[in-house]
């Protein structure tokens, strides 16, 4: 199809998922938030935009383009306040439980003593605002996945701490064969649409009014973070260092083990700094990307950024050309593909931008149930909202826990666990097929549980493991 009839398609397909809304307001809202979505597909479509990463350009990140958290100046407790009254906090609050078996925002997924992330996040800000006297809001970022279910939960914080949210934009799925965007009708209201990625947040920040909001209440900055991140917290000595040293955008990273081998990293590309996702890759250099030798750091997803400078490059419209990630998926059926970006993408537009490296404990992600069991476990204790490492773990790393597809879900996970082993001692777990553990277990070093197809391994109480196999015969063996 010529490139005039393709375009012609696009433009009426847009017209038709118009039509299927019949409030005016709610029909002339979405041509507006189109704008975005077309020059979004135009984008992806511009070959001479949307270049690949040439490898050969790529180097380590320049010495002064990450420093390390260890040489920061702490912040004096005079400064504080007033600091804290130039920041909001921002969580990333789009996603839903439905990987881990859960319906609902994935925030308002009970994690530890009966309290969801969104518990935890409300009572670390509670107690900032309530120890230096402020008043730091809460903002969160919804997707229309999230957004219903979060503005009921959100009811029993109110006079807890300020808090304000907002949408991130409503895209279309993309039908890979055409490039033509999918009617609700071909999947359904929901299934035909896409949040398109943390990247959206500078677009949708501006657009909700939010932005301009915590301008006129006097904020400067903003610290952004994963909902499922809860190591991710307000550090007044990296405020301090961002507003002591002018920056405009500031990427926690931390050194990469074996678990972080996908995770985005930045790097020197044309002297500038960038941040380089394993989908920006090509084939043949993903076992490179994923070396711990080459790519030292890995992208925590903790960024703080300057509103003022977020107003400036918007207005500019110079997030328009950040790297574009595919995300081709089957859906119904159906090959579609989604066009997303990442927050972390915009790194190289700000004038003074800069990666620090933080201790690991400012990134302790829940992805899956294994991420689940660690923070459930001895492994931490939980202070003014914040988890803390149990001074008695010998090691300095946290372990890495696989649990099979028996464990996916939180309700199986539950129900196989009759109490969380400790693992104060474990460097490694593996699970596989039907397992259940009884109560008071201890797991040591690097323990792996295999029960295969027709076997069943169900531990006794008090069992200690410590660098073994376990199979389903229940044969003992060295490790």
């Amino acid at each position: 199809m010529a490139r005039a009839a393709v375009a012609s398609a696009f433009e009426k397909r847009l017209q038709d998922l118009a039509a299927e809304i019949s409030d005016q307001a709610k029909r002339t809202a979405f041509l507006e938030e189109m704008k975005g979505f077309r020059a979004l597909v135009e984008r992806f479509n511009d070959k001479s935009k949307n270049m690949p990463i040439q490898w050969e350009k790529i180097k380590p990140p320049a010495e002064n383009m990450i420093v390390p958290f260890a040489s920061l100046p702490a912040c004096p407790r005079e400064k504080a306040q007033g600091l804290l009254k130039k920041l909001a906090v921002l969580k990333l609050n789009g996603g839903l439980g439905t990987t881990m078996g859960c319906t609902g925002p994935k925030s308002a997924i009970e994690v530890r003593n009966d309290m969801t992330f969104l518990d935890l996040t409300v009572r670390q800000v509670e107690l900032l605002n309530k120890e230096f006297g402020t008043d730091v809001p809460l903002v969160l970022m919804n997707s229309f996945n999230t957004h219903d279910d979060t503005d009921k939960i959100i009811t029993k914080y109110r006079g807890t701490v300020p808090m304000y949210t907002f949408n991130q934009s409503r895209y279309p799925l993309l039908m890979k064969e055409s490039g033509l965007p999918m009617l609700s009708s071909m999947m359904g209201q929901q299934e035909a649409w896409y949040p398109p990625g943390h990247g959206d947040l500078f677009a949708a920040l501006s657009n909700s009014g939010v932005l301009q909001r915590l301008r006129d209440e006097g904020r400067e900055y903003v610290f952004v973070s994963n909902a499922d991140n809860l190591g991710a917290s307000v550090d007044l000595t990296i405020l301090h260092h961002i507003v002591t040293s002018k920056l405009e955008y500031v990427m926690e990273v931390t050194d990469k083990t074996a678990a972080d081998v996908k995770g985005g990293t930045l790097i020197d590309y044309e002297g500038r700094v960038k941040l380089l996702e394993i989908a920006q890759v090509p084939s043949s250099k993903v076992d490179e990307f994923k070396s711990v030798k080459k790519f030292k750091i890995f992208n925590t997803n903790n960024i703080w950024i300057s509103l003022p400078a977020i107003a400036e490059l918007q207005a500019r419209d110079a997030f328009a050309d950040m790297d574009i990630i595919l995300n081709p998926k089957v859906e119904g059926g159906k090959a579609i593909i989604q066009l997303e970006r990442a927050v972390g993408a915009a790194i190289q537009y700000f004038r003074s931008a800069q990666g620090i490296n933080v201790p690991r404990s400012r990134f302790v992600p829940v992805k899956s149930t294994g991420d689940l069991l660690v923070v459930q476990s001895s492994l931490y204790t939980v202070k003014d909202g914040l988890l803390v490492m149990n001074p008695k773990r010998p090691f300095a790393s946290v372990p890495v826990v696989k649990l099979g597809d028996e464990f996916k879900k939180v309700g199986d996970y539950l129900r196989r666990f009759k109490s969380i082993p400790d693992i104060l001692e474990l460097d490694h777990l593996t699970v596989s097929g039907d397992v259940t553990f009884g109560e008071g277990c201890r797991l040591k070093g690097t323990v792996v549980l295999v029960a295969n197809s027709g076997q069943h391994i169900d531990l006794p109480p008090r069992t200690v493991l410590a660098n073994q196999v376990v199979t389903g015969n229940l044969r003992i063996l060295d490790h």
